[in-house]
């Protein structure tokens, strides 16, 4: 039997899909240093639980977004800092969406003590506003 090894930035990806708050505060280091931005808002926080509680799961995700799947990871290191993108396909009270993210993060001690997060928003996947 192989093990497969999944990357702190791929387990970021697929738990943040799956809106498991307890693997998202066991990957972050609980005092790590955050700021994201989202096409309305900058957001920071400096604990674990802040980043969890109040905005994946507070503000980004609501108990309604419901996601169908997690279409694509991607990841690289930058020197000393991990990246990994993905895009997560999903249904909401507003219908059908397409969210993705890119995120910097640095770990530390086997936690991700540094998070950047650049977020697309909600997208619509039938609209075509080019």
């Amino acid at each position: 039997m192989v093990s497969v090894v999944v990357s702190i930035g791929e387990q970021f990806a697929r738990a943040f899909a799956a809106k498991d708050a307890a693997l998202l505060r066991e990957l972050l280091a609980p005092d790590v240093d955050f700021r994201a931005l989202t096409p309305n808002k900058f957001w920071e926080a400096t604990s674990s639980s802040e980043v969890v509680d109040d905005v994946i799961l507070g503000h980004w995700l609501e108990p309604t977004d419901h996601i169908d799947a997690l279409e694509s990871v991607d990841q690289d290191v930058i020197v000393d800092r991990e990246r990994v993108g993905y895009r997560l396909r999903g249904t909401n009270d507003d219908g059908p969406f397409v969210l993705e993210q890119q995120a910097y993060f640095t770990v530390t001690d086997g936690r991700i003590a540094w998070l950047r997060i650049m977020c697309s928003g909600f997208r619509d996947p039938g609209a075509n506003e080019l």
